[in-house]
Protein backbone atom coordinates (compact mmCIF):
# COMPACT_ATOMS: atom_id res chain seq x y z
CA UNK A 1 0.00 0.00 0.00
CA UNK A 2 2.69 2.49 1.02
CA UNK A 3 6.15 2.03 -0.47
CA UNK A 4 9.16 4.17 0.40
CA UNK A 5 12.25 3.54 -1.70
CA UNK A 6 15.62 5.07 -0.84
CA UNK A 7 14.14 8.22 0.70
CA UNK A 8 16.57 10.97 1.66
CA UNK A 9 15.33 14.22 3.17
CA UNK A 10 16.22 16.90 5.68
CA UNK A 11 16.09 20.59 6.58
CA UNK A 12 17.60 23.25 4.37
CA UNK A 13 21.05 22.08 3.33
CA UNK A 14 21.24 19.51 6.09
CA UNK A 15 20.36 15.96 5.02
CA UNK A 16 18.99 14.04 8.01
CA UNK A 17 17.51 10.87 6.50
CA UNK A 18 19.74 8.82 4.20
CA UNK A 19 18.18 6.30 1.83
CA UNK A 20 15.44 4.69 3.95
CA UNK A 21 13.26 2.02 2.33
CA UNK A 22 10.17 0.31 3.77
CA UNK A 23 6.77 -1.05 2.75
CA UNK A 24 3.52 -0.89 4.71
CA UNK A 25 1.00 -3.49 3.51
CA UNK A 26 -2.77 -3.50 4.02
CA UNK A 27 -3.63 -4.15 7.66
CA UNK A 28 0.02 -4.32 8.69
CA UNK A 29 2.13 -2.22 11.03
CA UNK A 30 5.74 -1.21 10.42
CA UNK A 31 7.58 0.15 13.45
CA UNK A 32 10.45 2.62 13.12
CA UNK A 33 12.61 2.50 16.24
CA UNK A 34 15.60 4.43 17.47
CA UNK A 35 16.78 6.97 20.02
CA UNK A 36 16.13 10.69 19.95
CA UNK A 37 17.96 12.32 17.06
CA UNK A 38 17.95 9.18 14.92
CA UNK A 39 15.89 10.87 12.21
CA UNK A 40 12.60 9.06 12.81
CA UNK A 41 10.33 12.11 12.86
CA UNK A 42 12.15 13.57 9.87
CA UNK A 43 11.41 10.35 7.99
CA UNK A 44 7.69 10.66 8.74
CA UNK A 45 7.66 14.31 7.71
CA UNK A 46 9.27 13.29 4.44
CA UNK A 47 6.65 10.59 3.89
CA UNK A 48 3.90 13.16 4.46
CA UNK A 49 5.47 15.72 2.14
CA UNK A 50 6.17 18.21 4.91
CA UNK A 51 9.82 17.95 3.86
CA UNK A 52 10.88 17.53 0.22
CA UNK A 53 12.43 14.28 -0.96
CA UNK A 54 16.01 14.85 -2.07
CA UNK A 55 16.25 11.33 -3.35
CA UNK A 56 14.03 8.30 -3.55
CA UNK A 57 10.42 7.57 -4.32
CA UNK A 58 7.17 7.32 -2.36
CA UNK A 59 4.16 5.42 -3.70
CA UNK A 60 0.65 4.97 -2.32
CA UNK A 61 -1.39 2.23 -3.99
CA UNK A 62 1.12 2.17 -6.83
CA UNK A 63 0.80 5.91 -7.50
CA UNK A 64 3.93 8.05 -7.26
CA UNK A 65 3.29 10.76 -4.62
CA UNK A 66 6.92 11.81 -4.18
CA UNK A 67 6.23 15.37 -5.32
CA UNK A 68 2.60 15.56 -4.23
CA UNK A 69 1.62 18.23 -1.72
CA UNK A 70 0.73 17.19 1.81
CA UNK A 71 -2.98 18.03 1.53
CA UNK A 72 -3.29 15.88 -1.58
CA UNK A 73 -1.48 13.01 0.16
CA UNK A 74 -4.09 13.22 2.92
CA UNK A 75 -6.89 13.11 0.34
CA UNK A 76 -5.20 10.13 -1.29
CA UNK A 77 -5.30 8.20 1.99
CA UNK A 78 -2.41 9.18 4.28
CA UNK A 79 -3.28 10.35 7.80
CA UNK A 80 -0.67 11.85 10.10
CA UNK A 81 -0.73 12.04 13.90
CA UNK A 82 2.36 14.01 15.00
CA UNK A 83 3.89 14.06 18.48
CA UNK A 84 2.19 16.01 21.21
CA UNK A 85 -1.42 14.75 21.54
CA UNK A 86 -2.58 17.61 19.33
CA UNK A 87 -6.14 18.92 19.52
CA UNK A 88 -7.98 22.23 19.58
CA UNK A 89 -7.94 22.85 23.32
CA UNK A 90 -10.72 25.45 23.39
CA UNK A 91 -13.14 23.10 21.62
CA UNK A 92 -14.91 20.11 23.13
CA UNK A 93 -14.07 16.55 22.22
CA UNK A 94 -17.25 16.40 20.13
CA UNK A 95 -16.36 19.62 18.29
CA UNK A 96 -12.84 18.34 17.57
CA UNK A 97 -14.30 15.23 15.98
CA UNK A 98 -17.01 17.15 14.14
CA UNK A 99 -14.49 19.51 12.54
CA UNK A 100 -12.99 16.56 10.68
CA UNK A 101 -16.33 14.84 10.08
CA UNK A 102 -17.65 17.97 8.32
CA UNK A 103 -15.01 17.51 5.62
CA UNK A 104 -16.09 13.93 4.91
CA UNK A 105 -19.60 14.49 3.60
CA UNK A 106 -22.15 11.74 4.25
CA UNK A 107 -19.49 9.41 5.64
CA UNK A 108 -18.54 11.82 8.44
CA UNK A 109 -21.10 10.76 11.03
CA UNK A 110 -20.48 7.05 10.44
CA UNK A 111 -16.75 7.54 10.83
CA UNK A 112 -17.21 9.43 14.10
CA UNK A 113 -19.24 6.50 15.43
CA UNK A 114 -16.57 4.04 14.26
CA UNK A 115 -13.82 6.08 15.91
CA UNK A 116 -15.74 6.20 19.19
CA UNK A 117 -16.22 2.43 19.02
CA UNK A 118 -12.43 2.10 18.95
CA UNK A 119 -11.93 4.65 21.72
CA UNK A 120 -15.00 4.25 23.97
CA UNK A 121 -13.39 6.34 26.73
CA UNK A 122 -13.96 9.41 24.55
CA UNK A 123 -17.75 8.87 24.58
CA UNK A 124 -17.95 10.09 28.17
CA UNK A 125 -15.77 13.10 27.34
CA UNK A 126 -17.64 14.49 24.34
CA UNK A 127 -18.72 17.64 26.16
CA UNK A 128 -15.35 18.28 27.82
CA UNK A 129 -12.91 20.77 26.34
CA UNK A 130 -9.93 19.03 24.79
CA UNK A 131 -7.59 21.26 26.77
CA UNK A 132 -8.88 19.66 29.97
CA UNK A 133 -8.25 16.08 28.82
CA UNK A 134 -5.31 14.05 30.06
CA UNK A 135 -2.40 13.38 27.73
CA UNK A 136 -3.64 9.86 27.03
CA UNK A 137 -7.15 11.08 26.30
CA UNK A 138 -5.85 13.74 23.92
CA UNK A 139 -3.78 11.12 22.12
CA UNK A 140 -6.84 8.93 21.67
CA UNK A 141 -8.68 11.99 20.34
CA UNK A 142 -5.86 12.75 17.90
CA UNK A 143 -5.91 9.21 16.50
CA UNK A 144 -9.72 9.24 16.33
CA UNK A 145 -9.63 12.51 14.36
CA UNK A 146 -7.17 10.98 11.89
CA UNK A 147 -9.33 7.87 11.56
CA UNK A 148 -12.34 9.95 10.51
CA UNK A 149 -10.50 10.97 7.31
CA UNK A 150 -10.85 7.37 6.11
CA UNK A 151 -7.14 6.68 5.65
CA UNK A 152 -5.49 3.80 3.86
CA UNK A 153 -2.31 4.29 5.90
CA UNK A 154 -2.00 6.01 9.27
CA UNK A 155 1.34 7.57 10.21
CA UNK A 156 1.85 7.85 13.98
CA UNK A 157 4.73 9.66 15.67
CA UNK A 158 5.43 8.51 19.25
CA UNK A 159 1.78 7.84 20.22
CA UNK A 160 2.77 6.54 23.68
CA UNK A 161 5.09 9.38 24.69
CA UNK A 162 4.32 10.52 28.24
CA UNK A 163 1.24 8.32 28.60
CA UNK A 164 0.47 6.06 31.54
CA UNK A 165 0.76 2.30 30.93
CA UNK A 166 -2.96 1.53 31.23
CA UNK A 167 -3.78 4.01 28.45
CA UNK A 168 -0.89 2.72 26.33
CA UNK A 169 -2.57 -0.70 26.45
CA UNK A 170 -5.86 0.85 25.29
CA UNK A 171 -4.16 2.59 22.38
CA UNK A 172 -2.36 -0.61 21.39
CA UNK A 173 -5.63 -2.57 21.45
CA UNK A 174 -7.39 0.11 19.38
CA UNK A 175 -4.64 0.15 16.75
CA UNK A 176 -4.69 -3.65 16.50
CA UNK A 177 -8.47 -3.70 16.14
CA UNK A 178 -8.37 -0.90 13.58
CA UNK A 179 -5.91 -2.79 11.38
CA UNK A 180 -7.82 -6.05 11.66
CA UNK A 181 -11.28 -4.63 10.99
CA UNK A 182 -10.50 -1.93 8.41
CA UNK A 183 -7.30 -3.09 6.70
CA UNK A 184 -5.62 0.23 7.44
CA UNK A 185 -1.83 0.04 7.36
CA UNK A 186 0.18 1.77 10.08
CA UNK A 187 3.63 3.35 10.00
CA UNK A 188 4.62 4.12 13.57
CA UNK A 189 7.63 5.75 15.20
CA UNK A 190 8.25 4.52 18.73
CA UNK A 191 10.90 4.31 21.43
CA UNK A 192 9.05 1.69 23.49
CA UNK A 193 10.28 -1.53 21.90
CA UNK A 194 7.72 -3.79 23.56
CA UNK A 195 4.75 -1.70 22.46
CA UNK A 196 6.03 -1.32 18.91
CA UNK A 197 6.86 -4.97 18.31
CA UNK A 198 3.67 -6.32 19.88
CA UNK A 199 1.56 -5.23 16.92
CA UNK A 200 4.20 -4.84 14.20
CA UNK A 201 4.81 -7.14 11.27
CA UNK A 202 8.18 -5.54 10.48
CA UNK A 203 10.57 -3.11 12.11
CA UNK A 204 13.32 -0.71 11.09
CA UNK A 205 15.92 0.58 13.57
CA UNK A 206 17.39 3.97 12.71
CA UNK A 207 20.55 5.69 13.89
CA UNK A 208 22.04 8.89 12.46
CA UNK A 209 19.40 8.92 9.75
CA UNK A 210 20.18 5.45 8.41
CA UNK A 211 18.61 2.03 8.81
CA UNK A 212 21.00 -0.07 10.90
CA UNK A 213 18.70 -3.08 11.40
CA UNK A 214 15.40 -4.35 10.04
CA UNK A 215 13.39 -7.51 9.89
CA UNK A 216 10.23 -9.31 10.94
CA UNK A 217 8.81 -8.24 14.28
CA UNK A 218 7.55 -10.30 17.20
CA UNK A 219 8.75 -11.18 20.68
CA UNK A 220 11.78 -13.01 19.32
CA UNK A 221 12.99 -9.81 17.65
CA UNK A 222 13.04 -7.72 20.84
CA UNK A 223 16.54 -8.66 21.97
CA UNK A 224 18.00 -7.99 18.54
CA UNK A 225 16.26 -4.61 18.33
CA UNK A 226 17.49 -3.56 21.76
CA UNK A 227 21.02 -4.65 20.83
CA UNK A 228 20.88 -2.57 17.65
CA UNK A 229 19.60 0.43 19.58
CA UNK A 230 22.46 0.06 22.05
CA UNK A 231 25.09 0.51 19.34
Amino acid sequence: MLTVEGLSTGYGRVKVVHGISLTVDDGALVAVLGHNGAGKTTLLRGVMGLLPARRGRIELDGVDITKTRTNKRVRAGLAYVPQGQQAFGHLTTRENLQLVADTQGREGAKRVDAALDLFPALTELLSRRAGLLSGGQRQQLAIARALITGPKVMVLDEPTEGIQPSVVAEIQAAITTMMRETGIGVLIVEQQVGFALAAASRYVVMASGRAIAEGEAGAAAADGVRAAMAL
